[in-house]
This record gives structure tokens, C-alpha cells and sequence, in this order.
């Protein structure tokens, strides 16, 4: 059941955007584009009430309870930005709007950027690991949340792993070619 329960979210969080931005850039219905894009987080809260119900009805935790915690901590580290990027992404493309930025290729900006993107990771990590120590606290029964441990364990790899790739960008940053700059990159001030 929560496999199934996941893919229909995962499912959900595309087209509830797709529909949301639709509506608010193709339709111009501002309102109901709204309404529909503010459904998303809904969307972890049905995925976390059916694990919580799953558990409670006496199902063994497994890696699909380990993975829903993590679907919901990316929501809530990433959802937000990329529901504001897919949404600045419709406007350029159905309304006519200016087009998106793309982020810092170069330099301190692309290490400083990369650090955002880490630090929302951190902020995902932290949920899941909340999460997932709620469920290995709600079963109580310390030989069968090993696979909650294994994706607590998981989690932490994450940050680490994406830890790492955000330092190699400030420690090895990519230069610039010589030549004009592009219009779309955003400009950095000299010696950067």
C-alpha cells in the first residue's frame, strides 16, 4: 500500500504543478492556480498519515516506510524552490514573462549557490531523520526498525556526499572562460 502511495504522490507533485500553473499563466485563473499549487504539501501530509496508520495497524517497517520519509523531507527541503522555479518557468513560457535566471557558473556565486543546494539538503536530511526516529520510536521493537536505522544511515550519506560536492566547489572553483559573457548568466563583481 505505501508503494503504491508514493508513486501517487510523486505522481501528484507534478501534475497538481502542471495543473496549478496552467491555470494560473494559460487560464489566468490566479486563484484556482494558487489553490492548486498550495495542494502539493498536502500531498506529504496523506503519505505521512498512511505510514503512520500502516505502522500502527501492525505492518513490519520496511525500506518503503524509509522512503517515504525521505520523499517527504525533499519536499519540504526542495518543493518549495521547485515549485517557484517550475512556476517562473510557465510564466516566461505561457505568460509572456522575463526569462528565468539560470544559476552562477563560475567562481564564489557557483560555490555560493552550491551551498544553498547543500543547506536545503540538510534541511531535508533533518526532516526524514525526524521522521524516521518518530516511527522507530512509535514501534518500540529495536529488532524489526532495522530498516529504518539502515535509511537513517542512508540520510546522513546524503548530506555528507552532497557535503563534499558543495566544498569542491569553493575549494576547486570553475573559471571562467576568456570571451564575452553570456546574457543569461548572472554577472559577478570583478576579481570573483
Amino acid at each position: 500500500m505505501i508503494v503504491a502511495l508514493i508513486v501517487a504522490c510523486e505522481v501528484g507533485f507534478w501534475v497538481l504543478p502542471v495543473l496549478g500553473l496552467t491555470a494560473r499563466h494559460l487560464l489566468r485563473w490566479r486563484r484556482t492556480g494558487t489553490a492548486l499549487l498550495l495542494c502539493v504539501p498536502l500531498l506529504d501530509l496523506v503519505l505521512f498519515v498512511a505510514g503512520a496508520v500502516d505502522l500502527r495497524n501492525g505492518a513490519e517497517p520496511g525500506w518503503e516506510h524509509g522512503l517515504a520519509a525521505l520523499y517527504i523531507g525533499f519536499t519540504a527541503g526542495y518543493g518549495h524552490r521547485t515549485v517557484r522555479r517550475l512556476d517562473a518557468h510557465a510564466a516566461h513560457r505561457l505568460a509572456g514573462g522575463p526569462r528565468p535566471r539560470k544559476p552562477p557558473r563560475h567562481g564564489l556565486a557557483r560555490a555560493r549557490h552550491e551551498g544553498g543546494l547543500w543547506l536545503r539538503t540538510v534541511l531535508a536530511s533533518c526532516v526524514a531523520l525526524a521522521l524516521l526516529q518518530a516511527a522507530i520510536l512509535y514501534v518500540g521493537d529495536a529488532s524489526v526498525t532495522g530498516p529504518l536505522r539502515a535509511w537513517q544511515g542512508t540520510t546522513l550519506r546524503i548530506a555528507a556526499i552532497h557535503g563534499l560536492i558543495a566544498l569542491s566547489y569553493l575549494l576547486f572553483p570553475k573559471k571562467a572562460q576568456a570571451g564575452p559573457a553570456r546574457p543569461d548568466e548572472e554577472r559577478t563583481p570583478a576579481g570573483r
